[in-house]
């Protein structure tokens, strides 16, 4: 005897669970004439277990690195860090174009990105590299020609200054032309004989005349502030001036007409054991300019 379904309820057929009179119906009895059979929406096919995911990290990692690396490399300070995320974009780059070609990997246009992006920031890299090495290279060269310079010129400058010094020393009876214009000639120192009334001459010493000339070569006068000669001995100690009332000595002192010349006569106690050479120091302005020497035998 077959089971009522519950009221309400369709048959698996979507026919009702009764005729209209009432009476059970049979769920598997075929459906009366003009009835259509009701049509049952298909479940939708599920996806086969296993399937295969995209492996788009090597496209993505060669973008980013590519941004990177360019990034990077438009730095002048930076440059030289942009090489290796370049060439990795690069690498990374060409693994995921491959994997796009298998079918693998779906980013294709991502992957490409970041090669070219690695490609760039090389070049840009590799270009800066040699502005830096131009740069500094011209850099280096211009140091060392600058120091170069500045070597050749201490060179040239103590040669002038040993030039310059060789040239104040002089022998008795040559001429030294200072800055100033005026040129000095101190003789040969003669014998000198003190009067009884002489200061700075000891018994037994050497007294010698000294002589200096001074010609002004210039347009303008010129003043000698200081006519005074230092002398030294043989030994290089400091000779005694003499002073007598002779009236012989004279001092140079005042100005130099151009043209004139002016002449000094001034006497020098040595000792007797270094009496036999001596050296004059002479300036016409001792406050600005350096003396000059002469020095020789001592004649008598």
């Amino acid at each position: 005897m077959p089971v009522p379904a519950p009221p309400g309820e369709q048959q698996p057929d979507g026919r009702p669970d009764e005729t209209p009179d009432g009476a059970a119906r049979d769920p598997w009895a075929a459906p009366p004439p003009g009835t259509e059979p009701v049509e049952r929406a298909p479940y939708p096919a599920a996806a086969p277990w296993g399937a295969p995911q995209p492996r788009n990290g090597m496209g993505v990692s060669a973008l980013v690195l590519g941004i990177t690396g360019l990034v990077l490399s438009l730095f002048i300070v930076l440059f030289w860090l942009a090489w290796l995320p370049a060439l990795l974009a690069l690498i990374f780059g060409g693994i995921g174009a491959s994997q796009a070609r298998k079918g693998v990997a779906t980013n294709r246009g991502m992957t490409l990105t970041g090669v070219f992006l690695g490609i760039a920031g090389l070049l840009i890299a590799a270009v800066s590299l040699i502005f830096t090495v131009v740069i500094v290279d011209r850099a280096v060269d211009r140091v060392r020609s600058e120091a170069e310079e500045i070597k050749a010129t201490d060179e040239a400058s103590k040669k002038a200054e040993a030039a310059a010094e060789k040239a104040r020393h002089l022998t008795f009876g040559e001429t030294y032309t200072f800055a100033n214009g005026l040129k000095v000639t101190v003789g040969e120192p003669g014998p000198f004989t003190p009067d009884e009334f002489a200061n700075g001459h000891a018994e037994g010493n050497k007294a010698i005349e000294v002589t200096v000339t001074v010609v002004n070569t210039g347009a303008e006068r010129v003043r000698v502030s200081t006519g005074l000669p230092d002398v030294s001995d043989a030994d290089g100690a400091t000779a005694e001036l003499v002073i007598d009332g002779s009236g012989r000595q004279k001092v140079i002192d005042g100005y130099v007409l151009p043209g004139r010349k002016a002449v000094g006569k001034y006497a020098f106690s040595l000792p007797p054991e270094a009496a036999g050479k001596a050296e004059v120091a002479f300036s016409p302005d001792a406050m600005k300019m350096d003396d000059a020497y002469w020095s020789g035998k001592v004649g008598g």
